[in-house]
């Protein structure tokens, strides 16, 4: 398997070099060079498999040769033994149409652990095996932090940066990250919103020469790994009701603000996974809803919500949808991401408009109807959302049909907002591992805005 541009500069290049690579050095981002196609038969095979069985056969399509299968195996052990559900993301039933998938069991409570104990183990790999320096610098809006850091911290011949907007994250994804007092790791509090952060992550790693010069390495979804390891929850979550004959048709309800999540879910359908809908739910931050709705691609004002992960405006891995929705034009997609720049919005033809909507349905949750679900579901099923699952079963409900079950992917355990839960005066337990957080002290530098501030910071660093 080779990996491409999606502004066709860049030489096609293989796995290792692509999730080195991180961003494409012409700005665009890596996709596969060609989707595998999978056979009713081989789905069939797969529908019995463990998850880690199953991350293995989906990893190997796009690995090729590059890591022998034996070491392939120990890398996706050793990454998903750390879950503490055996299933590692088990699909619980909440009533007749409405299933969650649980993908908040990995260590730092959030699904970001799928993609990023994973590309951790894989850095260390790399790292090892070709003698190189491997500098990683990533934004977070909440939980990519947390995971990044546990994912690679201590680990011989990686550091770690992670950007995260002062104030605007719960105090819990907060702690996660700056309880940590590892020498490899750097916290950076930036005075601005999530948006500025990974503004500041893209510009850095498109000047490509800063960005050889220091070894940086990207952990956040632009990297193609990170999309890759979230393909195998949808086939999994899908095999689990085809084993109960729940089957029929699938939707998956998605929350989603930087696009990556429902974007591998796309892929799985691309693949051949007969995935029914996917449903894009957002929050109040709506751009990806009216594109959607609207094919108008254009941020607008930030607005801080109960669900602050999904808090965004410009999502990263948008650009990799236009690539498929423009029929793999690179040539297309450039113009396309130059316009956005210099506009500041995209606006599609109807024909496009039409692709779209037949690839996905989308709903934005209100701030009051995001707590409202949270409550109904608490009263009615026992079963305590957090905010941004809240959007994906609220999204689910509205969009519902006669005859469809759908998966609202449950996106992080319900204690790392609590700020949010109480609202509704709701009272929880915290997980032993959350609760001794708050008796930890802090390590991190607030920082401004600005590229040249946190490139001082990262000289110092690296």
């Amino acid at each position: 398997m080779e990996y491409i541009s999606t502004r066709g500069k860049v030489e096609p290049i293989g796995f290792i070099d692509a999730i080195l690579m991180g961003l494409a050095d012409d700005g665009g981002l890596l996709v596969p060079k060609h989707i595998p196609q999978l056979s009713a038969d081989t789905l069939q095979k797969w529908q019995k498999l463990s998850y880690s069985e199953l991350a293995l056969e989906i990893f190997s399509l796009y690995v090729n040769n590059e890591i022998p299968r034996n070491e392939l195996k120990q890398l996706v052990d050793d990454s998903y033994a750390t879950f503490r559900d055996e299933a590692v993301t088990p699909v619980k039933r909440l009533n007749d149409s409405t299933y969650v998938l649980e993908l908040f069991h990995g260590p730092t409570f959030a699904f970001k652990d799928i993609a990023l104990q994973f590309l951790g183990n894989l850095y260390s790999y790399v790292s090892r095996k070709t003698n190189s320096i491997i500098h990683i610098l990533g934004a977070t809006s909440g939980d990519t932090g947390a995971s990044a850091i546990e994912g690679v911290r201590g680990k011989e011949g990686i550091r770690i940066c992670i950007l995260h907007p002062h104030g605007k994250v719960s105090k819990v994804q907060e702690l996660q990250m700056t309880t940590v007092d590892d020498a490899n790791v750097l916290n950076l509090s930036v005075e601005g919103t999530f948006d500025d952060c990974q503004r500041i992550i893209k510009e850095l790693f498109a000047d490509v020469e800063f960005k050889h010069r220091y070894h940086l390495r990207a952990i956040n979804s632009i990297n193609i790994a990170r999309i890759l390891a979230q393909t195998v929850y949808y086939f999994y979550a899908y095999f689990q009701l085809a084993n109960n004959n729940q089957a029929e048709k699938v939707n998956f309800s998605v929350p989603t603000g930087n696009f990556g999540d429902i974007f591998a879910g796309y892929l799985a359908q691309k693949m051949g996974l007969p995935i029914h809908k996917l449903i894009l739910a957002t929050n109040e931050n709506n751009i990806l809803e009216r594109f959607v709705q609207d094919g108008i691609y254009q941020p607008g004002a930030f607005r801080g919500t109960h669900s602050p992960s999904m808090d965004i405006q410009v999502a990263s891995n948008f650009e990799r949808y236009l690539f498929y929705l423009y029929g793999e034009d690179a040539q297309a997609v450039s113009a396309i991401m130059d316009q956005f720049k210099a506009e500041g919005r995209v606006v599609i033809p109807a024909d496009k408009l039409q692709a779209v909507q037949a690839d996905f349905a989308a709903y934005g949750v209100q701030n009051d109807e995001c707590l409202d679900t949270i409550s109904e579901y608490y009263e009615k099923y026992a079963y305590l959302l957090d905010p941004h699952t809240a959007c994906g079963v609220a999204a689910a409900d509205k969009l519902a049909v006669d005859g469809e079950v759908t998966v609202a992917l449950s996106t992080a355990h319900p204690a790392k907002f609590d700020e949010s839960i109480r609202l509704r005066s709701i009272e929880q337990t915290y997980p032993q591992q959350i609760q001794a957080l708050f008796n930890k002290p802090q390590f991190q530098t607030v920082v401004g805005g600005t590229n040249d501030e946190i490139k001082d910071q990262l000289v110092k660093f690296f």
